[in-house]
């Protein structure tokens, strides 16, 4: 074993371990296990010999390789599943978006080959339903609530837009193997025969499996299914079912989530997500409190200028109350930027600028962030130099407010939003929620 896997391995009794592909789908995945009753921890990255974890059913190392080479995505995959084994995980799973982001290249494919030869696997579930934010895989295409991925506002994702609704085929087309589908009568018909069918498609050569599920309610068998081999891929909806199932075999104890500390002081919401609901939440903010809304292209071309003008409308409004920060934009100034820039440099200048931002803040003693956006999520809490996360009550489905640990600043209450979660009212309800 790697010194990575050496260096993981201090929790005991692991009954489930996972691997996030960016840290606010980690936290979302935290959040859906600890309301299933595990007791839970989340870390950035592996954790070195120098980060105390504690004892917990499950594990989540939060990644971010959604949008990195496939190449870089497997290597830190396998060293993150390495440490979870070595920790003492039973099950692993690779926790994606419930909107499948990724690319004809990868990374959901490369990734769930690895991890499955890594195992000894003959066969990966892959699942990203999760009925509680509108997300439903129906004879394999997804939805997000009555419309097909593929005409939902996801097409237009800036990084991975995402144009076919087909799981099945969208799948295969970056995966070593062929795929099969587990179709919803049988995920109805229950684990056994989800694990029937799954073991037919595996003798028929299939290396993974997209299963349907429409409704909470499936997502208990798929979850038992899903146990029965070392590794599965799907969003946070599959991990309640693996908690459940867990809990049911006597493998996990139920548990509550302990209520956080309170930190106080000022707070600031940071929002580089270019989502819809993320921009009619900012919409909404406007109303409550200031907000800054940086030009991208402006940014991108001149970060030092972006990142002076933002200090200055923080240290100017922050003495009153909250204030929020953005560099959101709609589709058409997004595209724009990109077609100037190039996709990945224009992102990379984005998070960096927010990250630069949350250093200064966080120096100047600010101790409450509310960060909208997985990319920017993850270059923030990377910046801070954050080791793991405490969950705590949950804000909105899929976000909970957590308390950060082993970061040099000390306590920070961090809420971490995917682009997409949360009604208009969320920034106001993160704020109350981070004491």
């Amino acid at each position: 074993m790697d010194g990575h896997a050496q260096a993981g391995a201090t929790t005991r009794g692991l009954a489930l371990g996972c691997i996030a592909d960016d840290h606010t789908g980690a936290t979302d995945l935290a959040n859906t296990l600890a309301r299933a009753g595990l007791s839970v921890v989340q870390t950035i990255g592996v954790p070195g010999p120098d980060v105390a974890v504690p004892e917990t059913d499950a594990r989540v190392v939060a990644l971010k390789i959604r949008s990195v080479p496939a190449d870089e995505a497997v290597a830190k995959a396998r060293a993150a599943r390495d440490a979870l084994v070595g920790a003492g995980a039973g099950h692993v799973l690779y926790k994606i978006c419930s909107t499948f982001d990724s690319t004809d290249a990868g990374n959901i494919g490369p990734v769930t080959d690895a991890l499955r030869a890594d195992a000894g696997a003959a066969i990966v579930p892959v699942c990203p339903a999760f009925p509680g934010t509108g997300r439903t895989v129906y004879q394999g295409h997804l939805f997000v609530g009555d419309r097909l991925l593929s005409e939902s506002p996801l097409k237009d994702h800036p990084l991975n837009p995402m144009r076919d609704a087909d799981l099945v085929r969208v799948l295969a087309r970056q995966s070593a193997a062929p795929v099969g589908l587990v179709a919803h009568a049988t995920v109805r018909a229950g684990a056994d025969a989800i694990a029937r069918r799954l073991e037919a498609l595996a003798g028929e050569g299939r290396g993974a499996a997209v299963v349907d599920a429409i409704c909470d309610d499936d997502l208990i068998p798929l979850g038992e299914a899903a146990l029965r081999h070392p590794v599965s891929t799907g969003a946070s909806g599959l991990g309640h079912g693996l908690a459940r199932a867990l809990i049911a075999s006597g493998r996990a104890r139920e548990s509550a989530a302990a209520a956080l500390p309170e930190v106080g002081g000022p707070a600031v919401v940071l929002a580089g997500s270019t989502s819809a609901a993320t921009r009619a939440q900012l919409a909404a903010a406007q109303a409550l409190m200031p907000v800054l809304r940086i030009d991208a292209a402006a940014a991108v071309a001149d970060p030092e200028r972006a990142l002076a003008d933002a200090l200055a409308f923080a240290r100017e409004k922050l003495p009153s109350g909250p204030v929020a920060i953005a560099t959101s934009a709609d589709p058409d100034a997004v595209a724009a930027v990109q077609a100037r820039f190039g996709a990945r440099v224009a992102g990379a200048a984005l998070e960096s600028l927010m990250a630069r931002i949350a250093e200064h803040l966080v120096a100047w003693g600010l101790r409450r962030l509310v960060v909208a956006g997985g990319e920017t999520s993850g270059a923030v809490v990377e910046a801070l130099q954050v080791k793991a996360l405490r969950i705590g009550a949950e804000i909105a489905p899929g976000v909970p407010a957590t308390l950060a640990l082993g970061a040099p600043a000390g306590a920070l209450a961090l809420a971490l939003k995917s682009g997409n979660f949360g009604g208009e009212d969320f920034f106001a309800r993160a704020l109350e929620a981070l004491r």
